[in-house]
C-alpha cells in the first residue's frame, strides 16, 4: 500500500515518492488532454492533475466524467506548481471511487439563500463556507488561548436553568418534571459570578438561546457566547480587559486565516488598522447628543438601536464603547453609578461596518439590598435567586464581567452581511432545519 500524506505537510521537491490521498471531488476543469481535479481533503482544496497521455484514454474518460462530490482515493506524486492552491499538486497515477454521487443539488450556478439554507448540510462543503468555518474554528481557539494565557479558569455553566438572567420576554421555556418551568440559558453569567468568588478569574464559552422575534441579519435564536467574570475588578479595568481581549483574538485569528479571508475577498488591512487605535469610550449622554445633532429624534432614556449605533461608529471612526446606560433599560445585576444614580456602570462595545454590538458588560452590583430591590421592581421573585444572593452575604467584593457574541465577531472579521453564514446550522424564527 502506498503511504498517505497530508499535502500541507508535503515537500514538493520530493516528487519521486508515490502518495495516497482521500477526499471528495469539489470540481473539474480542463480539456481533452488534461483535467484539473479539485479534491477536498480535511476541509481544504488540493489540485490533482490527470493527463490523458499518461493515464490512457479509458481512465482519462472516467476522470473527466467524475460527478461533483464523488469520494475518491487517488495515488500519484507531488509536484510543485505555484499556480495551484498551496503551491503544489498531485500528478495522478491511479484512482478508485469510494462513494458515488449523482445529481448533487448545489451546482456551480447561482442559488438563492432559501435553497442554500434548505441544503445547509451540503452547502457547508462549498469553498466559501469552508473558509468561514475555519475562521470560526481559529477564533474559538484564540478565545480559549487568550483566557488560558491570562490565568482564567474555564467553568461550564448549565444550559437548563430555573433563573432568568436577562429578560423574561426572550426565554425558551419547558416543563421540568415536578419542579415547574425550566429555561434554556440566555447567559451563563449568574453561575459564572459564583465561580469568580472561588477562582477569581473565570470564563465560559458555549451556546446561548434568545427567543427574540427578530428577522434582522444580526440575530439568531441560538448563538455562541464567550462570557468572563473577574473578582476585584472595576468598570475601567473591565473595559481595559475587553479591549485587549478583542484586539488580541482578532489579530491572532486574522494572522492564521489570511488564505481563508482571501477566498472570501476580505481585505483585512482596514480592520487591522482599526485595531491599532484605541476604542473611544463614549458616555451614553454624549452618544445621545451626537445622535440628536445628526438629526435623530431620540431622548435620554431610550435604547440605541442598530442603525443609530452605526451613526456613532461612523462619527468616531472606529469601534466604540458606549458606557453608563440608564439603569431602567439594563439588567438587575448591574452596579448603580455612584456619580449618577440614574445610570449603571455598564458598557456595550459597538463594531462598525454594520455589525453592531459585539460585547455587553458591566461592573456587578455587590450590594445585597440593591439587587433585591431591582429583582422586586422587575417582578422577579428573590427566593428564586437565593443562591445568587448568597454571594452578597458571604464575602462580597467588587467584580465585573462581559459577554461577547461569537457570530457577530466572525461577521466582522469575514466582512459578511448576514450572521446566518457564521454558524454551521443557523437557528432563526423561521428556520429549525436542517
Amino acid at each position: 500500500m502506498t503511504p498517505s500524506l497530508d499535502p500541507s505537510q508535503s515537500n514538493p521537491s520530493h516528487s519521486s515518492a508515490t502518495v495516497r490521498f482521500q477526499g471528495w471531488v469539489q470540481g473539474l476543469r480542463g480539456n481533452n488532454h488534461v483535467q484539473f481535479l479539485q479534491l477536498r481533503m480535511d476541509g481544504r482544496i488540493f489540485q490533482v492533475v490527470a493527463e490523458k497521455d499518461f493515464l490512457g484514454e479509458d481512465i482519462f474518460k472516467k476522470v473527466k466524467a467524475l460527478p461533483q462530490e464523488t469520494s475518491l482515493v487517488v495515488n500519484g506524486v507531488i509536484q510543485k506548481n505555484e499556480k495551484a492552491p498551496g503551491g503544489s499538486e498531485l500528478f495522478l497515477h491511479s484512482f478508485a471511487i469510494v462513494g458515488e454521487s449523482h445529481q448533487y443539488p448545489i451546482t456551480p450556478k447561482e442559488h438563492g439563500p432559501d435553497f442554500l439554507h434548505n441544503h445547509r448540510h451540503l452547502w457547508l462543503r462549498s469553498k466559501r463556507q469552508l473558509a468561514i468555518q475555519r475562521v470560526r474554528s481559529e477564533l474559538s481557539f484564540a478565545i480559549r488561548e487568550f483566557f488560558r494565557n491570562d490565568g482564567y479558569t474555564l467553568i461550564d455553566t448549565p444550559i437548563l436553568t430555573g433563573s432568568i438572567g436577562e429578560s423574561a420576554g426572550t426565554l425558551f421555556s419547558t416543563e421540568y418534571f415536578d419542579l415547574g418551568q425550566a429555561y434554556l440559558a440566555q447567559t451563563g453569567q449568574l453561575y459564572l459570578e459564583t465561580a469568580a468568588f472561588a477562582h477569581s478569574k473565570v470564563y465560559c464559552f458555549g451556546p446561548t438561546f434568545r427567543a427574540e422575534k427578530s428577522k434582522t441579519r444580526r440575530h439568531l435564536t441560538e448563538f455562541w457566547m464567550l462570557e468572563a467574570e473577574t473578582a476585584f475588578l472595576g468598570q475601567d479595568g473591565n473595559l481595559d480587559l475587553q479591549e485587549r481581549f478583542v484586539k488580541t483574538v482578532l489579530q491572532t485569528t486574522i494572522e492564521r486565516t489570511l488564505e481563508d479571508l482571501k477566498t472570501l475577498d476580505r481585505d483585512p488591512a482596514p480592520l487591522l488598522e482599526q485595531l491599532k487605535r484605541p476604542f473611544p469610550r463614549v458616555d451614553y449622554g454624549e452618544a445621545i447628543q451626537v445622535l440628536q445633532t445628526a438629526g435623530e429624534e431620540i431622548s435620554w432614556g431610550e435604547d440605541i438601536n442598530s442603525e443609530r449605533e452605526q451613526i456613532l461608529t461612523y462619527h468616531y471612526g472606529n469601534a466604540i464603547f458606549i458606557q453608563n446606560f440608564p439603569r431602567a433599560i439594563k439588567a438587575f445585576y448591574m452596579k448603580q453609578n455612584p456619580e449618577d444614580q440614574r445610570t449603571v456602570l455598564s458598557a456595550d462595545l459597538i463594531a462598525p461596518d454594520g455589525i453592531g454590538e459585539i460585547i455587553g458588560g458591566s461592573e456587578r452590583e455587590e450590594s445585597y439590598e440593591k439587587i433585591v430591590e431591582r429583582l422586586q421592581k422587575e417582578g422577579l421573585p428573590p427566593e428564586d435567586y437565593s443562591w445568587y444572593l448568597d454571594l452578597r452575604k458571604y464575602g462580597s467584593v467588587p467584580h465585573s464581567g462581559f459577554g461577547m457574541g461569537l457570530e457577530r465577531v466572525i461577521a466582522w472579521i469575514c466582512g459578511l452581511s448576514h450572521i446566518r453564514e457564521c454558524i454551521p446550522f443557523p437557528r432563526m424564527i423561521y428556520r429549525l432545519s436542517p
